[in-house]
């Protein structure tokens, strides 16, 4: 099983009291784990996608999920609840439903 750790830099230098807390979040796929270390404020889109990028995998053959619930471009750790240690899934995509 792979490991890396990686660090997701926000988009501005904002050093505010409290808004640059970093978290450790592991994403997994169940065969390979990354470890990030985000602020709680920094949109997950750009952790998705270096995971993505590191992974070989593409944005549109995966979901992102956290509790079970999707994960979507526009959410942080701050308004998903997350704290330190937790875990985003990684799923395949699945499309139809109908025989």
């Amino acid at each position: 099983m792979a490991e890396d750790n990686v660090n997701v830099k926000p988009e501005d230098g904002s050093a505010a009291s409290g808004e640059n807390e970093h978290l450790n979040i592991k994403v997994t796929d169940n065969n390979n784990e990354v470890f990030f270390r985000i602020r709680k404020t920094t949109g997950l889109k750009k952790l998705m996608d270096t995971f993505c990028e590191r992974q070989g995998k593409s944005r549109l053959a995966v979901r992102f999920l956290f509790d079970g619930e999707r994960v979507n471009d526009a959410d942080t750790p701050q308004t998903l609840g997350m704290q330190d240690g937790d875990i985003l899934e990684v799923v395949q995509e699945q499309t139809g439903g109908a025989y």
